[in-house]
């Protein structure tokens, strides 16, 4: 069989790699826009000089080289044709196959907002081309703005900083953010004030609950300043003068080629359980699937694809995601589930020096949790909140609570879970 792969990232690639595994005379063919593969979670490094790009390749062996696989780069897909399982770009047939896996990722958002779709000196991040950009006019940048204060433009933030350890000079940055907080989709309040404050040492300053509405340009396509709402009723409208502009206000899956295919989208490719789409023989994973934007699950959904594209029925049933780990300047955060209580739940946090803890309970079991500095041995906690495991009837403070609860040894001495 021909196994067409759409995107050589995190799903695609372990895809194929599943599939040699299984059916090693099968041929592969990938597809991809990208000309290099790379780890997206690893772009910052390469923004603070602390990688080239060939570090950012997260292939360690021959995958790409193998005689039944061919790699087809560059190619930015315009087309699917569902009946025969070929894609186009513009009016070149590019590739077809018996089974095809959808895994082309997903790309930045850029808000409609003055010049931000338009300007030369304005970039999302999501692509080695974007880090490049970055860099590049970070040359010459005095002042940067950064929209968005999630994780990607936390990530920017810190890799701009960081260019002072190479010869560089660290821009003025400024983070503007609608929300009232830092890392509002990731940890609570008081755990991403510590992060602000760790940045604001640094230099840079941060805006909250304030909004971009328009920019500033100087006529030969480069923004000189945005500007912002008045926010809050006590502030006034603001212009953020800048050499640069990095947006990291959130992405969109790349399925703008699956337009009239046939092949059914809502925010994203719809899947079943076995992540097949409507269209027998067409398979979605990762972003492209909107299933999760964990790098690990990513995987994992590649390798789940290809056992299906191979004919092994396997379902794929871990559509947990809500886990997120944040580490700057040495201070490690790992948040599991609900971050923010409903009503009814009952709240507990622990503070001391180094160390921030909350849990949410829900009916008795961990709806959330958020370990800040010290978070060794927390593992546990994804497994109890994944299946709602009650914790109230241990008879213990939920603080003593710990993998030695939930494991027992079987007789050949494997560890299992024993609630």
């Amino acid at each position: 069989m021909k196994h067409l792969i759409l995107g050589a990232g995190a799903a695609g690639i372990s895809a194929a790699r599943k599939i040699l595994k299984e059916k090693p005379d099968d041929e592969i063919i990938i597809v991809s826009e990208d000309t290099e593969v790379y780890s997206r979670c690893m772009l910052h490094r390469f923004i603070s000089g602390e990688r080239d790009a060939a570090g950012l390749n997260f292939i360690n062996d021959d995958l790409l080289e193998r005689r039944n696989v061919t790699w087809i780069k560059g190619k930015t897909l315009t087309r699917l044709d569902a009946d025969s399982k070929t894609v186009y770009a513009g009016d070149e047939k590019v590739a077809s196959g018996d089974t095809i896996l959808i895994a082309t990722g997903a790309n930045s958002v850029t808000p409609p907002i003055g010049d931000l779709r338009t300007a030369k000196n304005a970039f999302g991040l999501r692509h080695l081309s974007d880090a490049r950009s970055i860099v590049n006019c970070a040359k010459n940048a005095e002042k940067v703005a950064i929209i968005g204060a999630g994780l990607v433009g936390l990530d920017a933030c810190y890799a701009l900083l960081e260019l002072g350890k190479n010869g560089l000079t660290s821009p003025q940055i400024t983070v503007i953010e609608m929300a009232p907080s830092a890392l509002a989709i990731n940890v609570d309040a008081h755990a991403a004030e510590a992060y602000q404050k760790k940045f604001e040492e640094k230099g840079v300053t941060f805006l909250l609950a304030r909004k971009v509405v328009g920019t500033k340009s100087d006529g030969n396509g480069s923004i000189t300043a945005v500007e912002l709402d008045g926010g809050d009723s006590r502030l006034t409208s603001l212009s953020v003068p800048c050499d640069m502009v990095v947006m990291a206000v959130g992405v969109r899956p790349a399925i703008a080629f699956l337009e009239g295919s046939g092949v059914k989208t809502e925010r994203a490719v719809v899947v079943d359980d076995y992540l097949a789409t409507n269209v027998p023989g067409i398979y979605a994973a990762g972003d492209a699937a909107g299933l999760s934007g964990i790098w690990p699950n990513a995987q994992k959904q590649g390798e789940f694809a290809a056992y299906n594209m191979t004919g092994t029925k396997w379902a794929y049933d871990d559509r947990f995601a809500i886990k997120n780990t944040v580490n700057f300047f040495g201070l490690l955060t790992l948040s599991v589930g609900a971050i923010k209580p409903e009503e009814g739940d009952e709240t507990l946090v622990k503070e001391d020096r180094g160390n921030y803890r909350k849990l949410i309970l829900r009916d008795g079991a961990v709806a959330g949790v958020i370990l800040q500095g010290e978070i060794g041995g927390s593992g546990f906690w994804q497994h109890l909140i994944k299946n709602k495991i009650r914790i109230d009837t241990l008879g213990k403070s939920p603080w003593k609570v710990s993998y030695a609860d939930f494991f027992g040894v079987e007789n050949n001495g494997e560890y299992k879970w024993v609630v």
